[in-house]
């Protein structure tokens, strides 16, 4: 073990390839990702319908064309833990349950690139998966190679059961073996979200992965987006200084359209998502999903900001503890995208407010169009007032006019 680690050593230092030297995600990867809705459901018999199998992942991948999903940008149809045997198999590779997925990986990879899609797939950095499942400790060039075999999309390499300290060489070797491999994969490291995200060091992982989650897992609760959102304002600018084409700051999953999100409260997610300029991946039962979590889901004003070629992470500009934010978001387009945001539960809408002058703007009139109506405004001089419902978000793009 000792000499199999010193030869990932080697490799780390003597090679100049980076996982951004891949040329994919050039954009947010958008797609839907089954842990936070399914997490480790693997009984089958009683859970046909919500077991990790590939039945499921070939539902997901039917709604997502029959109900229009693909059409406006997600992809990708994402694997989580618990989908592999509890054992390697005698050559030292992974081995897909035998019951849950009887036609292997690479049949799911072939369902979805035959209509459009692609699939990514989960691996962890340590000895065992969250779940207790086959880590890649050790395993990585073979992992590697096997999931490139399989014609995958995407691996989101997760840090359980494992040790931070090997992770500035553990998780850039992963990304040089996916890149020796010929095939593009999109690199998701779970790299700064097991050591201390506010300290983690942003300008080595954004080299080495093109998303990483920096956060705790989210919840279907609000108080778990809140609490993501906090930590995208106040870490904004270390974040912001790591982000751009091929490198997401990755907030984790959209909850829309589960149990507990209002309304309002999914708005303000799609449209925080979408300035933070990270990746859509929905954890959600598309099969099932109420018909105004899908329009929400499938704006594309907002997605287009999201989309944004530029890359940007948003700017929160005006922060109001348990009262209201701005955030707003340069575009490529010369426009800019302002998020007013009411976190004010005294359950009344509160009018908001932003001066162009705090866009660093020079300009005192603007053409706003409100994003989630898909409508002009009108012209505004000098600032731009809305009400704005309790958790609720108005989100517009200012023209300059």
């Amino acid at each position: 073990l000792v000499l199999a680690f010193c030869g990932i050593i080697a490799f780390y230092y003597a090679s100049n390839v980076h996982g951004l030297d891949n040329g994919v995600a050039l954009t947010p990867p958008m797609g839907w990702l089954s842990w936070e809705r399914y997490r480790c459901i693997i009984d089958c018999k009683n859970n046909p319908n919500s077991c990790i199998s590939q039945k499921l992942y070939m539902d997901m991948a039917d709604v997502l064309i029959k109900d229009g999903y693909r059409d406006v940008g997600y992809q990708f149809v994402n694997i989580d833990d618990c989908w592999a045997e509890k054992k390697r198999d005698k050559n030292g590779r992974l081995v897909p349950d035998k019951e849950r997925f009887p036609k292997g990986i690479k049949f799911l990879a072939d369902y979805m690139h035959k209509r459009g899609l692609k699939l990514g797939i989960y691996g962890d950095f340590g000895t065992k998966t969250c779940g207790g499942y086959p880590g890649s400790e050790f395993h990585l060039k073979t992992d590697a190679e096997t999931f490139a075999s399989w014609n995958v999309d995407s691996l989101k390499l997760d840090g359980c059961n494992s040790n931070t300290s090997d992770y500035k060489i553990g998780y850039p070797a992963m990304g040089h073996y996916l890149n020796k491999t010929g095939r593009p994969i999109v690199y998701s490291c779970s790299w700064p979200a097991y050591i201390n995200p506010s300290k983690a060091n942003y300008s080595i992982i954004s080299k080495s992965c093109n998303l990483w989650r920096n956060y705790g897992d989210i919840q279907d609760s609000w108080d778990s987006v809140l609490s993501i959102i906090d930590f995208y304002g106040n870490k904004n600018k270390v974040l912001s200084a790591a982000q751009g084409p091929g490198r997401w700051n990755d907030p984790d999953q959209l909850i829309i359209g589960d149990f507990s999100l209002s309304y309002e409260q999914s708005k303000s997610q799609f449209a925080l998502w979408s300035i933070f300029g990270a990746p859509l991946l929905m954890s959600n039962d598309l099969r099932k999903i109420p018909e105004w979590a899908k329009d929400i889901l499938q704006n594309k004003e907002v997605i287009a900001v999201n989309q944004d070629k530029l890359g940007l992470m948003g700017e929160r500009i005006v922060y109001k503890k348990n009262n209201y934010e701005v955030w707003m978001k340069n575009l490529s387009d010369v426009t800019t995208a302002v998020v007013l945001f009411n976190r004010n539960v005294q359950g009344t809408p509160q009018v908001l407010s932003v001066d162009y002058s705090m866009l660093g703007w020079t300009h005192k009139v603007a053409m706003v169009k409100d994003l989630f109506a898909n409508k002009l405004l009108g012209k505004y001089d000098n600032h731009f007032s809305h009400p704005v419902n309790v958790d609720g978000v108005v989100m517009v793009k200012l023209t300059p006019a």
